[in-house]
């Protein structure tokens, strides 16, 4: 379905604003099937991404700083994520033995056992745009969207107390 059909408009003011309104379609349409993958394992996406981060940094520990600039949406509170995760048992929190004064965040068995368990939703997910797009065009898209945020076009249009780093 096009955006025009999606969004039942054909008025943008040009190409650029019709990019962007794509994009930020495009974006919402994965978060809501994210968040519907996750609500079967109780868990948001944020939660999920630090379980990420965390699987990725496993056997090492992570501290919450890392992590906080690992995320993906800069927005979440990684403490406070952290701390649901611990409620839930996946991960695990203790005083760094390196510096008494920093926290290490583990992932758990039980963490580890429920990114096996949603892995191959995920994958077949992101096997939906490698349906969708051929190898090149996966690169080109990827290509394309780094060079926009690349382009600083937050700075370009005086917004440069906006940090436009995705996490």
């Amino acid at each position: 379905m096009s955006l025009e059909q999606a969004l039942k408009t054909s008025k943008f003011q040009s190409p650029g604003h019709r990019a962007i309104v794509n994009v930020l379609f495009t974006a919402s349409y994965v978060r809501k099937v994210h968040n519907h993958m996750l609500k079967r394992y109780g868990l948001t996406i944020p939660q999920y991404n630090v379980l990420r981060i965390l699987r990725g940094a496993h056997p090492q520990p992570a501290t919450v700083r890392m992590i906080a600039e690992r995320m993906i949406d800069e927005n979440s509170n990684a403490s406070r994520v952290v701390d649901k995760l611990k409620e839930k048992g996946l991960v695990s929190r203790f005083t760094s033995e390196l510096d008494r004064r920093l926290v290490d965040i583990n992932i758990t068995p039980k963490g580890l056992e429920l990114l096996k368990e949603i892995d191959p939703m995920a994958q077949e997910f992101s096997m939906g745009m490698e349906k969708a797009l051929n190898p090149q065009e996966i690169l080109e898209l990827n290509r394309l969207l780094d060079t926009f945020r690349d382009y600083g076009v937050s700075s370009a249009h005086g917004l440069d107390d906006c940090d436009t780093t995705a996490g």
